[in-house]
């Protein structure tokens, strides 16, 4: 009998002495009012899984909790090795830009900017994209990692092979302008060269993103300060790599009329069951839908970047440009990546699509706000803006000291390549603010549609600073001095 009452009271929600628990009173439909102060504060309720809150699973910083320091520190070891990582890149393309297929087929140099900005274009907007999906407990259990994952390996994949064709379309075009003629087998090497490259550098840097995303959730580091300096470091040297080491076999064969083509047609024949496997995920599968404008936009604009550096490469006032172009826009993507990627992560963890939070209210904010405010998204930009000068400082340091004298880097040259550099990376940060904040209220995703807007500019902005600094300083010292070899 005692029994039964006990679960009679259980029931009912009352304790041993009859009381009713006060916190399991019913609190739906107390009073209109109630109602809707709590509708009211529901954009600020975080997005965490439904199965378990955010906080239980990893002790992470929430976004407003992360000091300027605690940035600064987590970025800084990535954001040197990713300059590193450009700096050898940046010497691999000098060296290269001396082989006999860059020389017979210039076109080569205006896809360096379109193929090198692919790790913005797709693998820092994968970085960009899991790192959010990580920070807000989507990836925490083994089956969505899994399914995450597998459908965004695929989806790169359709991307890399889609806009590695269309870039290389590009440069045929933009080359045959140039010149006045077209050369067919120069244009089959250069296709199949682009596709290869895209394919396998987009392949290889996915799976590196998401083996350091999954492993820095688990050490408790955030993944949108980490992964997308990563990408850049492995992104440049890899691509340029490939691309030096894929053309020059193809340019090797090219009488064999047949290879060029057949490699092109296989990599392209394979997009169907790249797409059936990335359709498996409804975001992913959105993304296939609505994300190739951004992608295409972004190639288009990288494409323009790689004309001027075609321009600029072969002429003997603007030597040894080639070493500091892979650099300077490497630099500038980077960090205005992790700016944006933070910035998604902020509005997917306070707000919804379609509406901006309290602490980011204003739709078009000046650059004071972006800079100059004590919210986490101002002081990640002011980090960021004031590592723009050790950071460069260094890499050109290391530049100088892998040159053993090739190059002759002169105090005129450091302070207008700073200025360029500053400038750049100034205009980045504050467009990222923009275009991030535009997304959003738009209900589209910045992770999707920011990064390639914005690594994509800051590959025009990086070279056309950069071709600016070498004429002002040839102009500066005269013909006599130069800056290459």
């Amino acid at each position: 009998m005692k029994g039964e009452e006990v679960r009679h009271r259980k029931k009912e929600g009352r304790s041993d002495n009859g009381v009713r628990p006060r916190q399991h009173a019913p609190e739906k439909g107390k009073n209109k009012h109630n109602d809707d102060r709590i509708g009211s504060r529901e954009q600020d309720v975080p997005v965490v899984s439904y199965k378990k809150p955010l906080e239980e699973k990893v002790a992470m910083a929430k976004p407003e909790e992360e000091s300027s320091f605690q940035i600064g520190l987590q970025v800084l070891f990535p954001y040197f090795l990713a300059g590193l990582g450009m700096v050898l890149a940046g010497m691999v393309l000098d060296f290269v830009q001396h082989w006999e297929v860059f020389k017979t087929i210039t076109e080569i140099f205006i896809l360096v900017p379109a193929l090198v900005g692919l790790k913005g274009n797709l693998e820092m907007t994968l970085a960009s994209r899991m790192s959010t999906a990580a920070n807000i407990g989507q990836m925490d259990e083994k089956h969505q990692q899994w399914k995450m994952v597998t459908c965004n390996l695929a989806l790169i994949q359709v991307q890399a092979t889609v806009v590695g064709l269309l870039a290389a379309v590009a440069a045929v075009i933009l080359g045959s302008l140039s010149k006045g003629y077209l050369d067919f087998s120069q244009a089959a090497v250069l296709c199949a060269s682009s596709v290869t490259t895209a394919f396998i550098a987009a392949l290889s840097l996915g799976m590196v993103m998401i083996g350091v995303i999954i492993g820095s959730r688990k050490m408790g580091i955030n993944p949108d300060n980490v992964a997308t300096p990563i990408a850049a470091s492995l992104g440049d040297l890899i691509t340029l790599s490939l691309l030096a080491g894929i053309s020059t076999f193809l340019f090797k064969y090219k009488d064999i009329y047949y290879i060029s083509p057949l490699v092109c047609g296989v990599l392209v024949l394979l997009i169907p069951l790249w797409v059936s496997i990335a359709a498996r995920s409804s975001q992913i599968k959105e993304v296939l839908k609505s994300g190739w404008q951004p992608v295409i936009v972004a190639m288009t604009i990288s494409s323009v970047g790689g004309l001027i550096l075609d321009k600029t490469v072969t002429d003997p006032n603007f030597e040894g440009m080639a070493v500091f172009t892979p650099v300077i826009n490497g630099v500038g993507g980077n960090l205005v990546a992790i700016q944006a990627s933070r910035i998604s992560t902020f509005l997917h963890y306070w707000s919804m699509p379609g509406v901006l939070p309290y602490k980011m209210r204003q739709a078009w904010p000046s650059p004071c706000n972006t800079f100059f405010t004590s919210g986490v998204n101002s002081k990640s930009a002011r980090v960021l803006f004031l590592l723009v000068i050790p950071g460069h400082l260094l890499f050109l340091y290391t530049i100088n000291l892998l040159q053993g004298g090739h190059t002759a880097i002169t105090h005129t040259f450091v302070a207008f390549y700073l200025t360029a550099a500053l400038f750049q990376v100034g205009i980045l940060l504050y467009m990222a603010d923009l275009i991030v904040r535009f997304t959003w209220r738009r209900g589209l995703d910045p992770d999707n549609f920011s990064i390639p807007y914005l690594t994509a500019l800051g590959d025009l902005l990086g070279t056309g600073f950069l071709a600016l600094c070498f004429r002002i300083v040839w102009l500066i010292n005269g013909a006599e001095t130069k800056l290459g070899d």
